[in-house]
């Protein structure tokens, strides 16, 4: 594996297709729009892959409107293919697969950056979704990002509050497949974002076997839901906010079922509309033989579920009208999408994933100057060894890069010794706003390899990961007596097959252990096959 990054140094084509077919890396797409390279370079795109459907949205934002170019929803039930080990079932894979083969056709021509896909509850669970992602990338054409529930949330509510602006203090649901989002906000700011596993897809399955739908059914399945959503009683009670919004799917199917059957005059839903419907659905005794105005034929098979949960919130959150929002998770990607390619191009501190780094720096007490060393001395090693084009362009490599440094010492807060490990996990597991979980484990494994053996990261074939590694660990190395350095006093440049660190003469003799630190991490490399690190004093 590390004689394949070490070829690489100097070999310009590999670097990119390899990223292709790994799936923590490069997640985002995020870079600065290059207009030559689209058809349509005023145009984003987001692609939800949630637990009941797929949906595509095409939009073109300019001066702060949205308008929406194309929208392409399929009924997928990926979160209906998980068996009882946790596994996606092949039948299900292939559903969610041939819906991405349709998406792609629609994407043809537009670039990497302007596309984003993020995948949610069913995908967060799975315990064999690193083998989907890498036929579902392949089948995309484009990366796929699996997004933590509180992520996923936040997205939302960013959907929502551009999408629908208000001054109210305001609660937003949003009832997926497999989860529930809660989020409570004031104007764009989301103040709690919190997930719940429980979605109108599981609980139908557990509660509503065949579609039969029977008082103790619906009972059985509020206490579910209640049970699941009993630790938010407190932190989003009716206190907290003034006004109740629904977004997505099993809000949007009800409000309109509602509203088809004179239960409402504009789609709020209220618990008596709610009622209503449970008791047309008892009355039915089953799915196949519920026939309302308004229904949609593919909502029936997880209208009790949702119904049950809807029900719930309303009575265990004093929620006596729920307003349908205009937004949703596909929208808050694109406008999360469009920050992210603006934070890129000029340099700006917008991109929600900075602000996230730097309250983790807060959170685990790091020491922010040793910290802003590492990363400026990592992202020159960066600079200097990256001459190929594609990585001179690839900006979302180098922003990984300067995360990870500024954040390679949170493990410190556990313990200094083996600090780098703590850091790794800590990064792995927590909820960082902005990153997705595929990002985050990328993270994770670039601080894992600042320091030690590097045998720990010989199952990645990742070129662009090592990389990152060695401007980190060479970068540590260089600072580790926790001081400045001047700019120039050391280089890193691509040879054949191996990187050549240069040293200025003077201070490489007036600094041996540094010097003496250098040599030991040559020999780690020289250990993988190749000598893939060459340290040169210059005269």
């Amino acid at each position: 594996m590390l004689s394949s990054m070490g070829a690489a140094l100097s070999r310009n084509a590999k670097t990119m297709c390899d990223m292709n077919t790994t799936i923590a890396a490069k997640t985002s797409g995020a870079l600065p729009r290059p207009a030559d390279t689209s058809r349509w370079p005023d145009m984003l795109a987001s692609i939800d892959m949630g637990s009941n459907s797929f949906r595509l949205e095409i939009a073109e934002l300019s001066k702060g409107r949205y308008k929406r170019i194309d929208y392409l929803k399929e009924t997928v039930r990926l979160g209906a293919g998980l068996d009882a080990q946790g596994l996606l079932t092949e039948s299900a894979a292939h559903r969610g697969l041939e819906c991405l083969t349709r998406f792609a056709q629609r994407l043809k021509g537009f670039a990497p950056w302007q596309v984003r896909a993020v995948a949610t509850q069913t995908l967060r669970e799975a315990r064999n979704r690193d083998a989907f992602l890498v036929r579902a990338i392949h089948v995309l054409g484009h990366p796929i990002e699996v997004i933590s529930g509180r992520e996923e949330a936040r997205l939302i509510y960013q959907g929502v509050a551009r999408l629908q602006p208000g001054v109210l203090p305001r609660l937003v649901i949003d009832i997926g497949g497999r989860s529930t989002e809660m989020i409570l906000g004031h104007g764009r700011t989301a103040t709690r974002a919190e997930s719940f596993s429980v979605g109108s897809v599981s609980l139908s399955m557990s509660h509503f076997p065949g579609g039969r739908f029977t008082p103790e059914a619906f009972r059985a399945a509020q206490i579910t839901a209640g049970a699941e959503l009993e630790e938010a009683l407190g932190p989003f009670a009716h206190q907290h906010w003034e006004e109740a919004l629904g977004s997505s799917g099993t809000v949007g199917a009800v409000s309109q079922l509602l509203q088809a059957n004179g239960q409402s005059d504009d789609g709020t839903i209220t618990p008596e509309g709610l009622r209503w419907c449970i008791e047309q659905c008892i009355k039915a005794g089953s799915m196949d033989a519920l026939a309302l105005p308004g229904l949609k034929p593919e909502r029936k098979a997880v209208l009790g579920g949702g119904l049950s949960i809807l029900y719930t919130l309303a009575m265990h959150f004093g929620i006596e009208a729920l307003r349908p929002a205009k937004g949703a998770l596909r929208q808050g990607v694109i406008f999360d999408l469009e920050e992210r390619i603006e934070a890129a191009s000029t340099q700006s501190q917008r991109d929600q994933r900075d602000a996230s780094v730097r309250e983790l720096q807060r959170r685990f007490h790091v020491d922010l100057n040793q910290a802003d060393r590492v990363r400026q001395r990592a992202l020159l090693l960066w600079a200097g060894l990256n001459t190929t084009p594609a990585l001179q362009t690839d900006g979302e490599a180098a922003r990984e890069l300067s995360w990870a440094s500024a954040v390679h010492e949170i493990g410190m807060m556990v313990s200094h010794h083996d600090h780098h490990r703590h850091s790794a996990y800590l990064l792995g597991h927590v909820d960082a706003p902005g990153f997705s979980q595929s990002q985050l484990r990328h993270l994770a494994e670039l601080v894992l390899g600042q320091r030690g053996e590097l045998t720990k990261l010989a199952h990645r074939h990742d070129t662009i990961l090592m990389r990152q590694v060695l401007c980190l660990r060479l970068a540590t190395i260089l600072h580790h007596a926790r001081t400045p350095l001047p700019s120039k006093v050391a280089q890193l440049h691509p040879g054949r097959g191996r990187a050549t660190l240069t040293l200025q003469g003077k201070w490489a003799h007036q600094n041996p252990r540094t010097l003496h630190l250098l040599d030991e991490e040559a020999r780690r490399w020289a250990t993988q096959g190749d000598r893939l690190l060459l340290i040169k004093i210059e005269d």
